[in-house]
């Protein structure tokens, strides 16, 4: 009997674990079903109809790195990657940029912080809607606000989302327009600097700009980073503006023709299905190499506590 005993009291612990174990999986079971339903599945899939020929219509044909081979060749890909690159390459720093400057000045402001707060993180919420980038379009068109503007002052306007010298660039301040969110990200690191720091720094005499340079934005780099890579990739994403400001074609003359969009062009209204996806894969490669590069870069610039 006492055997018995020791026997059942042994056991129970494990059958409590298992029990735990079952109670652990019946909970993580929705969050692992959308994971490999909704995200592993797709994933693969994509990368199998990447080397077929597939038009939405007929089965898939395998035609190995056909695709691959033709992205090299596509001069409209190559003008996507152009425009792709400029877009990144200036918006997100003029973006990160703004951001940083009015959280440093929203830092040192005592009354209606959050009333500021909230309007500059407003553009974040509203900026990747079709309704902005409809507004975007009638603000730059020929007749829009800006040229009326403009006129005031006796200048002489153009049809800004007309031009290919310009078109690229109302987007660009479209992306810089929305600077909220990285902003309140600064503005909340900037509120966790040591106020003994600063006022160590005020005493050995350092103005503004000296205090920015060598405590301010030292020990914000951890935050610039995690802004410039998470900005990367959305604007790597870029879509929706383009797409509106556009009218869905790229144009004019290919000058706003993003690499999303040609994407969606090519899979959704020329059914080449397989070659979208090829793109789509080398996009993700894309951003992984850029997101490889600042967290390399980071070691020469990022200032951590410890």
């Amino acid at each position: 009997m006492t055997g018995a005993r020791e026997m059942l009291a042994n056991a129970t612990p494990d059958r409590r674990g298992r029990r735990d174990t079952g109670a652990a999986l019946v909970f993580l079971a929705p969050w692992l079903l959308g994971i490999v339903l909704l995200t592993a599945l797709p994933m693969i899939a994509s990368a199998v109809l990447s080397f077929t020929n597939y038009d939405l219509l007929s089965w898939p044909r395998f035609i190995g790195t056909a695709n691959y081979e033709r992205l090299v060749v596509d001069p409209r890909y190559l003008q996507s990657l152009r425009v792709t690159t400029t877009y990144v390459l200036t918006s997100v720093p003029l973006s990160v940029a703004l951001a940083l400057i009015i959280a440093v000045s929203l830092s040192s402001a005592t009354r209606s912080v959050d009333f500021f707060r909230s309007v500059y993180y407003l553009p974040s919420l509203l900026g990747g809607s079709v309704a902005i980038g409809v507004l975007w379009r009638q603000l730059f068109g020929g007749d829009g606000l800006v040229n009326s503007v403009l006129a005031v002052f006796g200048i002489a306007g153009t049809s800004w989302i007309g031009d290919p010298r310009y078109a690229l660039w109302t987007i660009v301040l479209l992306h810089v327009w929305q600077f909220g969110a990285p902003m309140v990200i600064f503005l909340a690191g900037v509120r966790q600097i040591p106020r003994e720091i600063v006022e160590a720094t005020i005493i050995d005499g350092a103005n503004p700009v000296q205090r920015f340079f060598t405590i301010t934005l030292p020990l914000l780099s951890p935050l610039i980073l995690f802004n410039l890579v998470m900005q990367t990739i959305t604007a790597f994403q870029a879509f929706v503006p383009a797409y509106v400001i556009s009218d869905g074609s790229g144009g004019p003359i290919d000058s706003t023709l993003f690499y999303t969009l040609y994407l969606y062009l090519e899979g959704f209204r020329n059914f080449h299905m397989g070659y979208a996806m090829a793109m789509a894969w080398v996009l993700l490669i894309i951003i992984g190499i850029f997101t490889t590069l600042a967290f390399w870069s980071s070691r020469f610039w990022v200032h951590y506590e410890s």
